[in-house]
């Protein structure tokens, strides 16, 4: 085979090589869909990345929101410097005072414990039952709470990673985020982090500062209403 026939199929093969690889990208591109919703509340919007590595809370979260099953429940239990927690269907229309947190829909979800999903402050995480009745760690088939959390130092971080048998260990990006931004580390693959919110921080430190009662209901209720976000 002469230098020109040699030339030509070298040039070929890189083209064909080139296209091949943009054709991968592209279809891995289009597989990545991100989807989001946006949960609004009388103190402002978040819009919440649901992740695509958790695909069975993904889909639940996204069914339940496209059937608006959250329009109009309460943020009914709220910790300052933990969480903010929604999705009982029994808080749509509670009474004052009512005692809300044992609503669902009836079903649970398997545990998704991603090692790199973790509960830095603006995660989207499954609550769930105890441990005593519920070993396998599923979620609620509709509750679920956003990080509102603290801020932690090193040496915090390895006492917890210590207390816990060395179950959990946090990565230098995660020892970064828990002392700069915050969060509830001592949750990690104990419930399931399946969103992030990805703008409307601030409106979890208003809804974490609202007056609660004994049973950290807010007195004056925050209701939520969601719908989905596909870019």
């Amino acid at each position: 085979m002469n230098r020109k026939k040699l030339t030509f199929l070298a040039f070929f093969l890189m083209v064909f090589f080139f296209s091949f690889t943009q054709n991968a990208n592209s279809q891995t591109v289009r597989k990545e869909k991100k989807t989001y919703v946006l949960v609004e509340t009388s103190y402002g919007k978040m819009k919440i990345l649901l992740y695509n590595d958790t695909p069975l809370h993904k889909e639940n979260f996204i069914k339940l929101v496209k059937n608006g099953f959250f329009d109009d429940l309460l943020f009914h239990r709220v910790i300052n410097n933990f969480m903010i927690q929604g999705g009982d269907p029994k808080s749509k229309n509670a009474k004052p005072g009512q005692m809300l947190g044992n609503g669902s829909p009836g079903y649970t979800i398997p545990a998704e414990f991603v090692p790199h999903r973790y509960h830095k402050k603006g995660a989207l995480a499954a609550a769930r039952q105890g441990d005593a009745v519920n070993p396998k760690k599923e979620s609620s088939g509709s509750q679920f709470y956003i990080v509102h959390g603290q801020k932690y130092n090193e040496q915090q971080l390895k006492m917890m990673q210590m207390q816990r048998k060395n179950t959990v260990e946090y990565t230098p990006e995660q020892i970064e985020t828990y002392k700069t931004i915050g969060g509830t580390p001592f949750l990690d693959n104990d419930y399931t982090v399946f969103g992030e919110v990805v703008e409307g921080l601030e409106v979890i430190d208003k809804i974490a500062a609202v007056e609660c009662d004994r049973n950290n209901r807010p007195v004056v209720d925050v209701k939520m209403r969601i719908s989905v976000i596909e870019e």
